[in-house]
């Protein structure tokens, strides 16, 4: 079927139009970062109130400065904003791309990072509404903007048909559940990550990067936040895992063959498992069951670019030149 080329340039444009006001919104969440008030790490002293001074009266042409609490909530709900229009517009260049080509807009790496970076935004937009986390944007934009400017960079394909072997209509439900667990993982890896610069913070509280991460929730959130996220895209993750391996054996004839992206697809699932024991065992819960689900989202990261991008095998269907 032919391409229209029309669509496929508005997808183009799309994707390069979110790109910019993701960034714009990582501005924004990072300004609020720094404008946020510290966390304390010991409690405050108990001090007798001082009587109020009256408030001054408010003549014509006097400006009242807000605190540093509303301008960082500004700064979040502004960010929040612009956020919502560029995930609209990462999605419309998705959907375009689907348009022009005639098919799911998932069939090569620059459509599959694409499509797990907007889940993780969209993942994160639930997870992260509460104001007290919103701060936490500051930092998860951080890797989907990189993993953005590496598809649409050295990832990145022309509109064209998929490959024979992916003409199948088990493509849109094992890549589009292996996506969906992929993006919440980007943001289970993120809350872990930061659960232990916030243990450091409070271990070394006047130490520059302690100073600094005081601005985060209280570590027990971000751990919880991250089990809790770990705990809704593990199972996914493995139904992605076992359908693919059903539609192994219609396209090649087994389920399974030790593949390098099955094998290391295995191994992740197990990390995450391992992960999910840690932490319910409690000499493992903190910091170990921490550096187990980064060491998760890291073998997805390699089972995404090391294993498509340099290993040959049946799954190799990166879409690069």
């Amino acid at each position: 079927m032919p391409i229209d080329e029309t669509l496929a340039r508005y997808s183009d444009l799309s994707f390069e139009t979110a790109f910019a006001v993701y960034l714009l919104a990582l501005v924004l969440f990072v300004a609020e970062f720094a404008a946020v008030r510290v966390r304390r790490t010991t409690p405050a002293p108990v001090l007798v109130p001082a009587p109020a001074p009256a408030p001054a009266p408010e003549g014509p042409g006097r400006i009242t400065e807000p605190t540093r609490r509303e301008m960082s909530d500004r700064l979040g709900r502004m960010g929040v904003s612009v956020l919502v229009v560029a995930l609209i517009l990462h999605i419309g260049s998705m959907v375009l791309r689907g348009l022009a080509t005639a098919r799911f807009p998932w069939g090569n790496m620059y459509e599959f990072v694409t499509v797990t970076c907007a889940v993780g935004v969209l993942a994160g937009l639930i997870v992260l509404r509460r104001p007290e986390l919103r701060v936490l944007w500051a930092f998860a934009l951080i890797p989907v903007l990189l993993l953005l400017f590496v598809a649409g960079t050295v990832l990145y394909a022309d509109a064209a048909p998929v490959v024979p072997a992916l003409q199948s209509f088990w493509l849109p439900i094992h890549v589009s559940i292996v996506s969906v667990s992929s993006g919440v993982f980007l943001v289970s890896g993120v809350a872990s990550t930061l659960f232990l610069l916030a243990l450091r913070a409070d271990e070394r509280p006047d130490s520059r990067v302690g100073r600094l991460m005081r601005r985060l929730p209280d570590a027990r959130v971000l751990d919880r936040l991250a089990y809790r996220t770990t705990i809704f895209a593990f199972p996914l993750f493995g139904a992605g895992v076992v359908l693919g391996a059903i539609w192994a054996e219609a396209a090649w004839g087994r389920f399974w063959g030790w593949d390098p992206k099955e094998t290391v697809s295995f191994i992740a699932w197990v990390i995450y498992a391992a992960y999910l024991h840690a932490r319910a065992t409690a000499g493992w819960r903190e910091t170990r069951a921490a550096w187990i689900n980064i060491a998760g989202f890291i073998a997805t990261l390699f089972n995404l670019f090391v294993i498509n991008m340099v290993v040959s095998g049946l799954h190799s269907y990166a879409g690069l030149n």
